[in-house]
């Protein structure tokens, strides 16, 4: 990985030297070296030469400086990234390795030795794994420039194949110094906002790169992993486990741009997408498919098959059969590609649902194992019937999302009489939508239906009451999925539930759906709320609480879990967050939100997609087995005091710095809040409200991001120092920190955000502001905090636990801090009435280069909302 660094990096800097301005790639390199230095030998005369440096450029030389070194991140992003699919087809190359941890199979295991097979295996054909895509504007990065890097990374590979020295080398290096030189001329900033159309389009690219091909593969590598050389000879033991959810185009909560045609057209976009890749699926799989009828002789159900398509379409019959002579399982197999060409064109003779495509492959299936072909039955047509299950005909469930004041607002208006407002039309045009996808697409393809900020079990009985209100008594299927966001939320949630399942809608689709509920938490705006800590200890108790109330409502419970990809709303490793949640919370099911970079970072490369989906699933399974059940709740009670403790402490310090006067228009001013809302990341507006006077109409996004920006990401750690240091039996906290899932997974969360701080720049930052008595208490809290977290997890510094980790950011360290500095000398000037660097530009230059590097530290720290 080092030699892919140095290689790339030589590659920019010949770019630089060749295609920049006179003497750019020696400002770049006299910054890069500085930066180094003050960062190695943390010396204040070092970062105060840095400092210089950034500052002397003319706002047009750091424009260009800050380009170079957000390009240069790109490159190591991909250099790690192709260091880790490295590693992992190494790994898939050694099968019944020691370091097979984390995967289906060794959680299957361990769950066959606590429950007995049969146990496990209705476990095993239960599990579910739902990731939920959403726009939520947290993808710093053009998609003109992910393109550009996907093509490098190709190139890469290529790269690693060729021969030292050889002339497919020299090929590949000339191709990646070409291709790094359109990295570096592609505009970094978007022009102007994506619409949500766009951003479903964006959504789709990981499907068709990606998640298609990739989760079949998936259920394959699982299944060889638990049946050795009887996979792909007869019917596998691995469900199609995963199912894809989407708020893109369906999430109009706060997005005014997100309309009930939008909504009919993300579904058309979907489903087009799945048809078309299902159609030159079954017919390459078909096309393979030679075999003659004399060896391999069709069952009376595929004669059926083809029969009725060559009665229906006779032209194409007499087409397939002239080119599949005798070759009755092809024939059937290409026609089945040409019904799914149909449907996808909504021409007579497709198929009505994808039900009636999975009878088809299933037919041919048993056809080819009857007559002994049992290694394409359950080889490449299991595939087909895995693609099926897993997208049918709509690819992603699309759900809809809207505040439950928007109801509120509606219903009165409703109940009133008189002229409808515009927004009360396009509330009830919503549900005429999604009666319109269910009728198209099949009722998975929508139904759920979210209501953000659900206060009372009557904001969730007002979604009927609209549908009503739309439809008549011809009401779509609706899944009213309540949000509980903030605290107090959290802890009226089981009442509410209680309260709202009496109510006759609520039975009636409990009736029809076997008793399954979802209920949907939110991680952000409660940490946004009462701080990280107690957020966390709030969203355990929650889950706690819900689960027994399920269980002893005999409800099937999903628990959706709305988290962000930055720690302060939510993010984190998945799995080893699954593990640390209360018991029954999880019961084989497990549903999250996936949004911006980490939509991209999981399920933007094949062998990391496949990893992350293992690795989630192993956990969803492992969740509730007895050992990890017993270990979690007998935790919970073991330390219950040292939570009381820090949930109370870390609140009111938290409280102490966001409920001080003067609060809000202070984070604002210290941090690029206002900045980023003019990023053209997303289609949805950067806040609810209009000003910053409140942190209540501030979205979580921006709230995180912000803190990112500043290199103090507080939004993650805020107030742990205090909880602890209120505990301080240190002995105690170490033994929670070995033996508390929950607390140890946070204390993790917390060190990796605190290596990405940098308390100098966190300063300069602070600085701007004129409020020394808050700048203190965040520095103070920053000092105590990470005093604690190296205590207990042992070391002399953060991340000494995790070697590799720590590693990774220390050498990132430096290049980030390049980029934070020159966005201090523009935010300096945007927060001043005079300049305040040399060379001081336009409001517009200074506001440009600030965005550049809001890009650059997005992309060095991999991490934005």
């Amino acid at each position: 990985m080092r030699a892919d660094v140095r290689m790339l990096g030589a590659l920019l800097g010949q770019v630089l030297r060749e295609c920049g301005s006179p003497g750019l790639f020696e400002d770049v390199e006299r910054l890069r070296l500085a930066t180094i230095q003050a960062y190695d030998e943390e010396s204040t005369h070092a970062f105060e030469r840095a400092t210089e440096i950034a500052d002397s450029f003319t706002v047009q030389r750091a424009d260009e400086v800050a380009r170079a070194f957000t390009s240069y991140f790109h490159l190591v992003n991909l250099a790690e990234e192709h260091q880790r699919v490295r590693i992992l087809r190494e790994r898939a190359g050694r099968p019944g390795r020691e370091d097979a941890v984390d995967t289906v199979a060794t959680a299957y295991a361990q769950l066959r030795r606590e429950v007995g097979d049969e146990e496990a295996q209705r476990r095993l054909e239960s599990l579910r794994f739902q990731p939920v895509f959403t726009a939520h504007p947290t993808e710093a990065r053009r998609r003109a420039v992910s393109a550009s890097i996907r093509r490098l990374s190709e190139l890469l590979t290529q790269h690693d194949s060729t021969s030292e020295g050889g002339a497919e080398q020299h090929r590949a290096h000339r191709r990646m110094l070409e291709e790094v030189d359109t990295l570096w001329r592609t505009a970094p900033l978007r022009s102007s906002k994506p619409s949500p159309t766009d951003e479903v389009r964006t959504v789709m690219s990981v499907f068709d790169e990606t998640l298609f091909t990739t989760v079949p593969h998936v259920y394959r590598r699982i299944d060889d992993a638990l049946r050795g050389e009887e996979s792909g000879a007869s019917a596998p033991v691995v469900p199609a486990f995963v199912r894809i959810g989407s708020w893109v185009g369906g999430d109009r909560d706060g997005n005014p741009f997100v309309t009930a045609s939008v909504t009919r057209e993300a579904a058309q976009i979907a489903s087009d997408h799945v048809l078309r890749g299902l159609e030159r699926a079954i017919d390459r799989i078909g096309r393979g498919l030679t075999l003659d009828a004399e060896g391999t002789p069709p069952s009376s159900t595929v004669t059926a098959i083809w029969e009725a398509f060559s009665a229906s379409d006779e032209t194409t019959a007499a087409e397939i059969a002239a080119r599949s002579p005798e070759e009755p399982h092809r024939r059937v197999l290409l026609a089945l590609a040409r019904r799914v060409a149909e449907t996808r064109l909504r021409l007579e003779g497709g198929y009505g649902a994808p039900e009636e495509l999975l009878s088809d492959l299933r037919a041919v299936q048993e056809s080819l194992a009857a007559s002994g072909a049992k290694r394409h039955a359950f080889g490449g047509i299991q595939h087909l019937i895995w693609q099926v299950e897993t997208y049918g005909f709509h690819l992603t469930e699309l759900e809809v999302r809207q505040h439950s004041q928007v109801h509120r607002e509606a219903l009165a208006e409703l109940e009133a009489g008189g002229e409808l407002s515009e927004r009360t039309e396009e509330v009830l045009e919503v549900f005429r939508a999604v009666a319109e996808i269910q009728r198209t697409y099949g009722l998975r393809a929508a139904g759920r239906y979210v209501v953000s900020f659900t206060t009372s079990a009557a904001d969730l009985a007002n979604v009927h009451r609209l549908a009503r209100y739309a439809l008549g008594d011809n009401v779509p299927a609706l899944d009213v999925v309540p949000l509980f966001e903030t605290f107090a939320d959290l802890q009226a949630a089981p009442g509410i539930l209680a309260e709202v399942i009496t109510f006759p809608e609520f039975q009636a689709r409990l009736a029809e759906t076997g008793n399954r509920f979802e209920v949907m938490l939110g991680y952000s705006d409660s940490s946004k709320d009462v701080g990280p800590v107690a957020a966390t200890l709030a969203l355990y108790e929650a889950q706690e609480k819900i689960a027994l109330w399920a269980k002893d409502a005999d409800i099937e419970l999903t628990q959706f879990h709305g988290r962000g990809g930055a720690l302060g709303r939510g993010g984190g490793p998945a799995n080893s967050a699954i593990l640390a949640q209360p018991p029954h919370s999880v019961d084989g099911r497990f549903k999250l939100t996936e949004q911006g970079e980490t939509i991209f970072a999981r399920y933007g490369e094949p062998a990391i997609a496949m990893r992350h989906i293992d690795q989630v699933a192993a956990a969803t399974l492992l969740a509730s087995s007895p050992g990890v059940e017993e270990r979690t709740s007998g935790a919970a009670a073991r330390f219950a005091d040292v939570a009381n403790v820090m949930d109370a402490s870390s609140r009111e310090r938290f409280f102490s710095l966001v409920k001080a006067e003067g609060f809000a228009p202070w984070f604002a001013t210290v941090t690029p809040l206002e900045e980023i809302g003019l990023l053209a990341l997303g289609s949805r507006p950067a806040r609810r409200g209009l000003s910053v006077e409140s942190l209540e109409d501030l979205r979580a996004i921006p709230w995180v991001f912000a803190w990112t920006q500043a290199r103090i990401n507080l939004a993650g750690w805020f107030g742990l120092g205090t909880a602890l240091e209120a505990v301080g039996d240190e002995a105690l906290l170490i033994q929670a920190y070995r033996d508390w899932p929950l607390l140890r997974t946070m204390i993790d969360n917390v060190a990796m955000s605190l290596a990405k701080t940098d308390e100098r720049i966190a300063r300069r930052y602070l600085a701007l502001g004129d409020r020394d008595d808050l700048a203190q208490l965040v520095l103070d809290e920053l000092t105590l905090t990470k005093e604690w977290v190296i205590r207990l997890t042992g070391g002399n510094g953060l991340l000494e636990n995790k070697p590799i980790l720590q590693r990774a950011v220390t050498l990132r360290s430096p290049y980030v801090d390049a980029l934070s500095l020159l966005q201090l000398r523009a935010l300096r000037e945007l927060r001043s009435a005079g300049p305040a660097a040399a060379g001081s530009g336009t409001e517009d230059e200074q506001r440009r280069l600030l965005l550049l590097s809001v890009s650059g530290v997005a992309a060095g720290l991999q991490n934005t909302g």
